[in-house]
């Protein structure tokens, strides 16, 4: 697993695209904290992070997939994908290892974002007068999400051999997953059952976290989708391998 893992993560960091990618998560979170009106920060005259944690689930849904998508694809196209089943490696630790390359990634996307929260304590007045423990809390739920829809990239990978069409897919997942239940549980017709409609969706779930809210009840949820991606993952893999 280790070594599929570390494979990964040099083949990625070899491509031009894993520096397009991320410096334009970077540059497009940026200007939306500190540049566009009505969401940059000083023009808001409180020291706060939160365009950052409403902003960066959009951001992810296309960020995600374009780290993923060549993750089962680019082995089906060069046809290593045999190679790689010949390997002493189980295919969960194929899935994991190909998952944890992908979420690191993610998760060293969202280091330089610290520079932020480190500008807006110096800016705060007096000094340091920001909500640190909120602040952590929605970086644990934003960690989160990148997981999920890691799991999520990594599966629609899986399904197909080519990677504009596993982007497009996992995108696609990612937003219905995220929004999708909620815009539905809003529809005046389900009475009582909106509330558990909302609950099978990711957003209700993120919302609390990126509050800064620990909520044992949330976390489960996310460890639970991201298991569940990742044995669907494995189960298409093994189908395939017929």
């Amino acid at each position: 697993m280790i070594t599929i893992l570390k494979k990964e993560i040099n083949e990625f960091l070899d491509s031009l695209i894993a520096y397009v990618v991320i410096g334009i998560f970077l540059v497009g979170i940026g200007l939306l904290m500190w540049v566009f009106p009505e969401s940059n920060v000083l023009d808001y005259g409180y020291a706060s992070m939160e365009t950052l944690f409403a902003m960066a689930p959009y951001v992810f849904m296309f960020l995600i997939p374009a780290i993923t998508m060549k993750a089962f694809a680019e082995e089906k196209r060069s046809g290593t994908i045999e190679l790689l089943y010949t390997l002493p490696f189980t295919d969960i630790e194929i899935v994991i290892g190909k998952f944890l390359a992908g979420f690191l990634l993610v998760v060293f996307s969202l280091l330089p974002t610290l520079l932020y929260y480190f500008s807006l304590s110096y800016l705060g007045n007096p000094v340091g007068n920001i909500d640190t423990a909120g602040i952590i809390g929605s970086y644990i739920g934003l960690v989160l999400l990148g997981g999920i829809f890691t799991a999520i990239g990594v599966l629609s990978s899986a399904l197909t051999g080519n990677q504009i069409v596993s982007f497009i897919l996992a995108a696609f997942l990612c937003f219905v997953l995220y929004i999708g239940f909620e815009s539905i549980a809003s529809i005046n017709i389900w009475l009582d059952s909106s509330y558990i409609i909302k609950q099978v969706g990711i957003l209700a779930h993120y919302e609390t976290l990126s509050k800064g809210l620990i909520d044992l009840s949330d976390c489960i949820y996310f460890f639970s989708m991201i298991i569940f991606f990742l044995y669907l993952t494995r189960i298409i893999l093994n189908v395939q391998k017929g």
